[in-house]
């Protein structure tokens, strides 16, 4: 047996055993739930939260001030939609916590996941 055939086999015989652990991993093929198997860890998850915090509330002001100096109406609009953009974060914020990011739309994504919470369809 040369060096080559013993690779593939060993790549072959890894290859195998991979394929037989997903089909055992708990939560496989269960309607493409992206927290599956394996949750997001509490660092990860926590930067998250502040990343999606940060960026809307920025956004949200960033949008208010372009607005303000177009139609020369400072500070207001600045401030409405800074307040909008904190509301927009703490939305998505809700829907991470929840597990209800992975659908389009917060009604969708609660009857999904009622969907996926039973699975005999009642």
């Amino acid at each position: 047996m040369t060096d080559d055939d013993k690779t593939s086999s060993s790549l072959g015989d890894l290859d195998a055993r991979l394929k037989a652990l997903r089909k055992d991993a708990p939560g496989e093929g269960q309607g493409g739930s992206r927290r599956g198997p394996m949750n997001p860890s509490g660092v990860g998850l926590a930067t998250r939260i502040g990343v999606e915090m940060v960026t809307t509330t920025l956004v949200g002001t960033a949008l208010g001030y372009g607005l303000d100096k177009w139609l020369g109406s400072m500070p207001w609009l600045m401030i409405v939609f800074m307040l909008l953009g904190g509301a927009a974060g703490v939305s998505n914020v809700y829907r991470v916590v929840k597990g209800l990011d992975d659908s389009v739309g917060l009604g969708r994504a609660i009857e999904r996941k009622k969907q996926d919470n039973d699975p005999e369809g009642q």
